[in-house]
């Protein structure tokens, strides 16, 4: 299936999802009076919202190129993102003011009538949000989608949330009413980590950042493996949006002619352009004899950072990506 399809079917999973989590916690709430399922449900309604926006993004990320984006739309997807960090983090600030308000002039006693209720929705809850973060972060991951991995992140956290909005409402139900407020303010704690999170890991997108050290390795390997090549320099790989765009100069002997020096750019842009995480390939041909080229082990050193010579460090490794680390 292709990759459009795929993030397409995802986003209308999770907002069918978050519409059905936010329409049984509100029901709870309103049955129970419980500040914890109430925060869950300010959650779960945040969630609709953005989930209909990263649906509505993903439908335009995703859209093939014309005239006016002739790389396509993906480079959208970083903004989509911080969009839902910036509902996330409100939802956050709103679920914090609940309970500390509750804390801080927690009123008559409440008495709690639907305990099992109550739980049950949560037990519910956190399961589907388990599941959900596992298959948008194998999706987001697999397609390269930032604003798949986002909703993964917050879904993550949701798990947890929903676990400690669980000690609030049985802590509530067993006679301690203070810790349903205490158990609102650490949902909002994750919340907020959460939109965090989602800053953290889409900035790099949009500054154009270096991608990991890892893959940087990738695309030298890749082009020093031409049996044509004796060196590299001047390697430049950043992101452009969720992709990466390559530059390099590669040398070969100097003799060659101008069509086997193009066979050899040929091959060396298609190696690297195979890689999923790049985009678009740029590689310069130069003569070796001009003194520029250097060996492999110097190169790798190079690559990302500019020529040693020149005192250029050509920036930080820490883009804030993790498709070339361990899954979490």
């Amino acid at each position: 299936m292709s990759r459009t399809a795929v993030v397409r079917r995802v986003g209308r999973v999770i907002l069918a999802a978050n519409v059905a989590l936010a329409l049984a916690k509100a029901a709870v709430w309103y049955a129970t009076g419980s500040l914890a399922v109430g925060g869950e449900a300010v959650n779960s309604l945040a969630d609709v919202g953005y989930s209909a926006v990263v649906l509505a993004g993903l439908y335009l990320t995703t859209r093939p190129p014309d005239g006016e984006h002739p790389h396509g739309h993906e480079r959208i997807e970083p903004f989509v993102s911080l969009f839902v960090a910036a509902v996330v983090l409100a939802a956050g600030v709103a679920v914090a003011y609940s309970g500390v308000t509750a804390l801080v002039s927690p009123g008559p006693p409440r008495t709690f009538t639907g305990g099992p209720l109550a739980v049950g929705v949560l037990v519910v809850a956190g399961g589907v949000k388990l599941l959900l973060y596992r298959y948008c972060l194998r999706v987001g991951r697999e397609r390269d989608s930032p604003a798949l991995v986002a909703t993964a992140l917050d879904n993550r956290n949701d798990t947890l949330t929903a676990a400690a909005a669980l000690v609030g409402v049985v802590g509530a139900a067993a006679g301690y009413p203070a810790l349903d407020p205490l158990a609102a303010a650490a949902v909002s704690v994750g919340i907020l980590y959460t939109g965090y999170e989602i800053v953290r890991d889409n900035v790099g997108y949009l500054v154009g950042a270096a991608p990991p050290e890892a893959l940087r390795e990738e695309i030298l390997d890749r082009a020093l493996s031409h049996p044509e090549v004796r060196g590299a320099h001047d390697v430049v790989a950043h992101y452009v949006g969720p992709e990466v765009d390559v530059s390099l100069h590669v040398e070969v002997e100097g003799e060659r002619s101008l069509f086997e020096a193009h066979e050899v750019e040929t091959a060396v842009v298609d190696s690297i352009r195979a890689i999923p995480a790049v985009d678009d390939v740029f590689v310069h041909v130069d003569p070796k004899e001009l003194g520029e080229w250097k060996e492999a082990a110097d190169a790798r050193v190079a690559a990302g950072e500019g020529r040693p010579d020149d005192g250029d460090d050509g920036g930080d490794d820490d883009s804030g990506d993790d498709k070339y680390d361990e899954e979490p």
